[in-house]
């Protein structure tokens, strides 16, 4: 909770304004039964600060007040709310970058949308009808019991235990009985919409193979699985302002028999029985909605945590920023060993990458063909040895520098829900339609564009799905070309194309490489005739691994 709470500081002075509205907007409320009663008393022959009419308008003028000063006080509220919900926004899509790739693969992508959409989305409870409403409650306590206990000590500290029954000891009790079912609601609720995107993506094979009643059931029982902890919440909730309004009303009975007792004693008047009754009737409404939060803060701190363990976990790799430029002049992998967790991926690999020149490399599937690829791109820090340019361990190298000198292709390419031209240019903001169009020749996809209704403005579906997985690959080719790097990363590059085009993409790769560096992984040895040296990953640390 305090971390939550810091995150209010660049909004302190609106946090401060809304409490002190908040404050005044409830003492007139009060006011109003409080006047109430001493007109009464005015009626009755007694004694009071203000005459009637007086008394009338002032009730007229608080009410007036009330609303006002609500208003104020929700709006300031909710601006502070919807303002944190988008710097927290920007905070953690600012850490998903820094953890990408490396920490966020094979992570449940529906339990991240979770997190950034209904899991922030519910920090707004806190931030919008928490801290300025404790805060509230607390001075307006401290307010009221000084009221009261100016007629009689005993009713200021019976007031006092009141207000601490109703906003503290009730929702402290509640929230430790529904803390676990707030957990378990977030997590499932992250674990359902990874299912449900799971599901969407593999539609066509779940028709293909008539799972389609099976995956309905799975997801009916995980839905009415939190369905079920949703109920006991619920359930939680409902026992909880049962409890609160029961205590409200013993409090009540109590302090109107304790002002009778001390009014037959003759230690307070008529004035000192009504004043206090009504005005502690009248004054647990900060108290009540502090006891309102008890059974659903747990769900708001659950949200929380899950928000916060994103902004506190521990990049795998460390930006570089603020040393020396490097210039490309070549690459090196010297004795580089890595590991995915325990399983061990790569061993002493070393491998020199000339300038200039086309190196291939081959192996089996699940060699570290990609994986090497990966360690040139500084995704993953090596366990052991170094990867180098230009002499440099990379780990010393401006990571704006390294992803200038680099063009990766992996051997899925992801197409965002846009058009053709918008996907290519996420390689290079700036480029002009010459040279997408010089980039889609290259990579042989230039006359399919031309042929689409609206050319280089037609948009993809989602995730490329409009497209062939060969079309798909050739835009990310034409990516890597118009990327126009130093150093070409290409993984599987022709693995889903034809004969044909695959001899057009290696004949523009060797014509068009102008002096450029291309390390290229395939498994056909048809791409590997473009290499000017291939090794084998299985065999670098042992032999050098040359084939050709």
């Amino acid at each position: 909770m305090a971390r939550l709470i810091g995150l209010v500081k660049p909004l302190v002075g609106f946090m401060v304004l809304a409490v002190v509205m908040g404050l005044a907007g409830h003492l007139c409320a009060s006011s109003i039964t409080i006047f109430g009663s001493y007109a009464v008393l005015g009626l009755l022959g007694f004694d009071t600060p203000l005459g009637l009419k007086a008394m009338f308008a002032s009730v007229v003028l608080f009410a007036v007040l009330r609303a006002a000063l609500r208003y104020a006080e929700q709006s300031c509220n909710h601006f502070i709310a919807f303002k944190l919900l988008a710097l927290i926004r920007d905070q953690v899509f600012l850490a998903l970058r820094k953890l990408c790739p490396a920490k966020l693969e094979g992570r449940d992508k529906g339990d991240l949308i979770s997190v950034i959409t209904s899991d922030i989305e519910l920090l707004e409870v806190f931030y919008a009808h928490t801290i300025s409403p404790a805060a509230i409650a607390f001075f307006y306590t401290v307010v009221m019991c000084l009221f009261i206990g100016s007629f009689h000590p005993a009713m200021g500290i019976l007031a006092l235990l009141a207000y601490l029954a109703v906003g503290i000891i009730i929702p402290l009790i509640t929230s430790r009985l529904s803390s676990r079912d707030g957990m378990e609601f977030r997590t499932g609720s992250g674990d359902l919409s990874g299912f449900v995107l799971d599901s969407l993506r593999g539609l066509s094979e779940t028709i293909q193979y008539s799972r389609g009643r099976e995956r309905l059931i799975q997801m009916n029982d995980r839905t009415d699985a939190l369905s079920e902890t949703e109920k006991r919440m619920k359930r939680t909730a409902g026992r909880n302002m049962a409890v609160t309004n029961t205590a409200i009303l013993l409090f009540d009975l109590c302090m109107l028999l304790v002002s009778a007792m001390l009014y037959q004693s003759g230690k307070v008047d008529f004035a000192g029985v009504l004043v206090p009754v009504i005005a502690l009737f009248s004054s647990f409404g900060p108290a009540v909605a502090l006891a309102n939060l008890g059974s659903t803060l747990q769900n708001t701190f659950a949200a929380g945590n899950r928000v916060l363990d994103i902004l506190d976990e521990i990049p795998a790799v460390l930006e570089v920023a603020g040393r020396e430029k490097t210039a490309f002049e070549g690459a090196a992998a010297k004795n580089v060993s890595f590991s995915y967790r325990a399983e061990s991926i790569l061993e002493g690999v070393s491998l020199e990458i000339p300038k200039g020149q086309v190196i291939g490399i081959v192996g089996k599937s699940g060699s570290g063909k990609s994986t090497l690829l990966k360690l040139f791109m500084r995704f993953w820090d090596a366990g052991n040895g170094s990867v180098e340019i230009s002499g440099r361990d990379i780990s010393g190298i401006n990571t704006a520098d390294l992803r200038d000198m680099e063009s990766f292709m992996t051997q899925e390419t992801h197409l965002f829900h846009d058009s053709i031209r918008s996907n290519l240019r996420i390689a290079k903001l700036s480029a002009t339609d010459a040279e997408i169009e010089a980039a889609c020749r290259k990579a042989s996809i230039h006359d399919f564009i031309m042929g689409l209704p609206q050319g280089y403005d037609t948009p993809v579906g989602e995730l490329g799905d409009t497209l062939s997985g060969g079309e798909r690959q050739r835009l990310g080719l034409a990516r890597a070309f118009l990327h126009d790097a130093p150093f070409l990363l290409l993984d599987e590059p022709t693995s889903n194309l034809d004969s044909l085009n695959e001899a057009v993409i290696l004949k523009s790769l060797r014509e068009g490489q102008d002096g450029k560096t291309v390390l290229l992984v395939s498994h056909r040895q048809s791409t590997m005739r473009v290499a000017d040296t291939v090794y084998s990953v299985e065999d670098l640390s042992r032999t050098g691994g040359r084939v050709s």
